[in-house]
């Protein structure tokens, strides 16, 4: 591994990633071995957690084929020198912004998108002109390997090299000092990534999670609402970072956009065999979400199989913020649900909780949506 990272850092200090027509080259090549393996990676995900071929590549792969595009376009222009005016204190002096690569960089992938949230920021840092060592999640155990192999077998490792493995390798790449940590994956892991990158003072960007709320007003279209509420929440089973967490509704409305939600999740039936849900990721996770399942709340679903790991789409009515579910991030293919009748008292309760990731509102009115834009601030 040190070997490893020893020369990236001399093939970095060469210059040679420098060069536009070299990260081109690095980035079609990874474009072209995704596509000439995508059944391995299809097969490899499905033994994973049953991920079916048509959302593996609508929700991982063509973005990644996207990203590529979008560099190999833009590139050019992204790394030219730019003009920039000059303050008195520096006249006559001209001044300049010139785009600089890092250096090495270590990508931490996550395993709920495992091939998305893994080379999506390695296209970025290719693209930048970095070396990268990626560390796919060991809970995808397929998916890690099929990356390792074909990108092992396709890439100079002083370029890009895939390390396996599980906490005893990551504590041992946390060691080293790369001149970036790109980390996606929980809060709780996230802070001792952080802790390890402040010893050599890596630069750090975190990925991290949070309870994303979602606001249903009482003038909102809930045909809609409910359309795309129950998509968002209920692709990949849950297992989204920026998946609507819970339900805020105005409670005059509550009855009827429930209905709604129903008849659309009934309507889309998720299932394994209908390729359109997945199994939860492992029994540790499972394990936890069937307990935040309180059985006086069920309003609809509730059931589960756990020798499939499978949990149905499940709604929990009348739940207030002291609940269980409501106390971390679910993560999963639960959805509870908690009435107000004042949106400003909601809103409040809200800004009392930890940053999340994303925020929903569904409402026809441009005076409450920006009133909640406005108000939903964070100390």
């Amino acid at each position: 591994m040190n070997t490893v990272f020893q020369n990236q850092k001399a093939f970095f200090n060469s210059n040679e990633t420098k060069s536009i027509d070299f990260r081109k080259q690095q980035l079609r090549k990874l474009k072209k071995i995704l596509k000439e393996n995508e059944p391995l990676l299809f097969d490899a995900i499905y033994l994973d957690f049953k991920k079916a071929k048509f959302e593996t590549y609508t929700t991982e792969l063509s973005l990644l084929y996207s990203e590529i595009d979008t560099a190999l376009s833009n590139l050019n222009s992204w790394s030219k020198k730019k003009i920039v005016s000059t303050n008195f204190a520096n006249f006559p002096a001209k001044s300049y912004i010139i785009p600089e690569p890092l250096g090495t960089v270590l990508i931490i992938g996550a395993w709920n998108y495992p091939y998305q949230l893994a080379l999506a920021p390695v296209i970025a840092a290719l693209t930048a002109g970095n070396t990268v060592i990626l560390k796919p999640s060991e809970i995808t155990l397929h998916t890690s390997e099929i990356m390792a192999k074909i990108i092992n077998e396709s890439f100079d490792a002083s370029v890009f090299y895939v390390q396996e493995g599980g906490v005893s390798e990551t504590t041992a790449l946390l060691e080293l000092p790369f001149d970036k940590i790109f980390f996606t994956g929980s809060t709780q892991v996230g802070k001792i990534v952080y802790q390890a990158a402040a010893k050599n003072l890596t630069p750090v960007t975190l990925e991290l999670g949070g309870k994303s709320p979602t606001f249903v007003c009482k003038d909102a279209n809930l045909k809609m609402a409910a359309k795309r509420m129950v998509w968002a929440k209920f692709l990949n089973a849950g297992q989204t970072c920026i998946a609507p967490d819970y339900v805020l509704v105005a409670d005059s409305i509550k009855d009827a956009f429930l209905k709604e939600v129903v008849q659309e999740i009934e309507k889309t039936s998720y299932s394994i065999a209908n390729e359109n849900y997945v199994q939860i990721i492992n029994d540790k996770n499972f394990n936890r979400l069937a307990k935040l399942i309180n059985r006086d709340k069920i309003y609809y679903g509730g059931k589960y199989d756990k020798s499939e790991r499978i949990i149905e789409p499940t709604i929990l009515d009348n739940c207030t913020f002291d609940d269980l579910v409501m106390q971390q991030e679910i993560f999963g293919p639960i959805l509870p649900i908690i009435s107000y009748t004042n949106l400003e008292e909601a809103i409040a309760k809200v800004k009392q909780r930890e940053k999340p990731l994303s925020c929903y509102v569904f409402t026809s009115s441009k005076v409450i949506q920006n009133k909640i834009e406005s108000d939903y601030q964070w100390p």
